[in-house]
């Protein structure tokens, strides 16, 4: 196939902002907001989320479950754009990204949830994170969401439907360091030839 017939989409940078950042420091799903993150190439040590490798879970079919594999979701990824448009579907007057298991909340990058895997994410503190890719939404997120509005049971349900392509990116860390809120981030987005399959 000739190179004029691939459909190709040129590199881009989008500039965002740190609007905030949380840790799950205990069993819970629901993270809590901390004054900065501090990460390590395992993630954020004594997250849940944390470490090198996880086991496979039932999103992962073709592997058995428990297999051992390489940690590509050390950090939960969220726009605040997003989650607002979320919050106003599902008629909730906030959705907050630690209710969700945010780690890294952002702010003006279009189209978070569509960044495409091998982005990279370029805080000026000097840390990168690279994409994976999008999060999709679950019944467990919907049922830490349900817990916060009391008589909506519907929300256990309804935020995977709703929150789908909308629900953030899981990625891990490329580069080690400290990331405060405020942070300027530069997501840079690789050249990338689309698929024809």
């Amino acid at each position: 196939m000739s190179e004029n017939r691939l459909k190709i989409v040129p590199a881009q940078k989008r500039i965002g902002r740190v609007e905030g950042v949380f840790s799950a420091l205990g069993e819970g799903f629901e993270t809590k907001a901390v004054d900065a993150l501090t990460l390590t190439y395992e993630g954020i040590p004594g997250d849940r989320h944390s470490g090198l490798v996880r086991v496979s879970n039932s999103r992962e079919p073709w592997y058995e479950k428990g297999t051992q594999m390489r940690n590509e979701q050390q950090l939960s990824m969220l726009s605040q754009e997003e989650l607002s448009a979320i919050a106003s579907d599902l008629k909730i007057d906030d959705l907050r990204a630690q209710w969700i298991g945010g780690n890294i909340l952002f702010s003006g990058i279009p189209s978070f949830s569509q960044l495409p895997p091998r982005t990279i994410l370029m805080f000026e503190g000097g840390v990168s994170v690279r994409v994976d890719g999008d999060r999709g939404p679950c019944k467990i997120a919907g049922r830490a969401l349900a817990d916060q509005f009391e008589e909506r049971e519907d929300l256990v349900f309804a935020f995977p439907k709703i929150a789908k392509y909308r629900r953030g990116l899981v990625g891990w860390v490329e580069v080690p360091g400290v990331i405060e809120p405020g942070e300027v981030v530069t997501a840079r987005i690789w050249e990338q030839c689309i698929y024809p399959g």
